[in-house]
């Protein structure tokens, strides 16, 4: 692959390389002895909530807390791969008074990380590499890099639109298709005969009119519904979703059986990777319409994926969303992620710009070479 010069990543380091959160959360539990245990979900927001979640502040101001936080299984591999794929920078907000420990921590612990290259502030919007990796969302959302994606955690789940990844696994494959993408046309790396394809764009982009149009012509695919904890009532196109509880979702989620998971407009959505398997051992190819989280996440479990991003006029995709049967909450979360999904399109193998959803269809047809 021929690149004029090589990416540049910075990696956060609280609950992203090491555990902050979940640390602290288990000293409380020990420490005040809850009844019930306190969990990660209970963190659901950034900053003080008033709750008992609160009790894990004072472990952030005790310098053994910093000496000991543990590293996350898979950190230090996920580093050394990430090293050989980009140049890293370390970027993380920490108290003055620790600083001396959080580098000495991550010099010990990521030598790969070059020690002029570990940055200490909350200023991450000064950064300007061409990818932030990051679970704070205030941080994501000021960030100047090219492309910040969130890592997910419980107090991000809001976050509408953004790039977003679930574990390392799913970080690399992204960090591999925006290599890509600086070094090949659009399509040209995308397999030929997918067993896979996946419409991506923005809310009221049309994917769901457009994929049920092209499974009426073709026997060949075979649709991938989706779990949702939104009320089945008001999803439109609710034929692509299973309606499942939030605490159904989650158990799924935890209990490895999704194979990508997100938050959208304040509700989760996921695809179960055995549902994808059992469509592919039925001879059948699968269709599906995601976010461009779900999209990377099928990418990264599976070899012969298509990406397809449906890019419709701003003032279309927002009529389209005003005229749901939805909240007004949903709505505003639904228009005020347009900007973000719309820089999605360079990370699809291909781009759908259409006038008429059978003419997308149609396109759509030409592009997987269908009779």
């Amino acid at each position: 692959m021929s690149r004029k010069y090589r990416l540049s990543t910075a990696l956060d380091v609280d609950d992203l390389l090491m555990e902050c959160t979940a640390y602290a959360i288990r000293l409380a539990n020990e420490k005040h002895k809850f009844d019930p245990p306190m969990t990660i979900y209970e963190k659901y927001s950034w900053g003080k909530m008033g709750t008992r979640a609160d009790s894990i502040y004072p472990y952030f101001s005790d310098p053994e807390f910093y000496r000991t936080q543990p590293v996350y299984e898979g950190a230090k591999e996920f580093v050394r791969k990430l090293s050989q794929m980009t140049e890293l920078y370390i970027c993380t907000a920490v108290p003055p008074q620790f600083m001396g420990i959080r580098a000495q921590r991550i010099m010990e612990e990521f030598p790969e990380i070059p020690q002029d290259h570990i940055y200490m502030g909350a200023r991450k919007d000064n950064i300007h590499t061409d990818i932030l990796f990051d679970d704070a969302m205030h941080n994501i959302l000021n960030s100047g890099a090219k492309y910040p994606i969130l890592m997910r955690r419980p107090w991000n789940q809001e976050a509408t639109g953004m790039l977003a990844v679930n574990n390392y696994d799913e970080f690399l494959k992204v960090v591999e298709v925006i290599a890509e993408s600086y070094s090949a046309k659009s399509g040209a790396l995308a397999p030929e005969d997918p067993d896979i394809v996946v419409l991506v764009g923005p809310s009221g982009s049309g994917k769901s009119k457009i994929a049920t149009r092209l499974l009426s012509k073709t026997d060949e695919f075979e649709k991938l519904v989706s779990y949702t904890t939104k009320d089945p009532t008001a999803v439109e196109e609710n034929q692509w979703y299973n309606y499942v509880s939030l605490e159904d979702f989650r158990n799924m989620c935890d209990s490895g059986e999704m194979l990508q998971s997100t938050m959208y407009a304040g509700h989760g959505y996921g695809s179960k990777r055995g549902d994808v398997e059992k469509i592919l051992a039925r001879g059948k190819r699968v269709l599906t319409t995601m976010d461009i989280c779900g999209a990377m996440s099928l990418k990264t479990y599976f070899k012969n994926v298509t990406t397809v991003y449906i890019k419709r006029d701003k003032k279309a995709l927002m009529a389209s969303i005003l005229r749901k049967n939805s909240s007004i909450e949903d709505k505003v979360n639904r228009l005020t992620a347009i900007d973000y999904e719309q820089q999605n399109a360079n990370l699809c193998d291909y781009v759908i710009d259409f006038n008429s959803y059978d003419e997308a269809a149609e396109h759509l047809r030409r592009i997987l070479k269908l009779p």
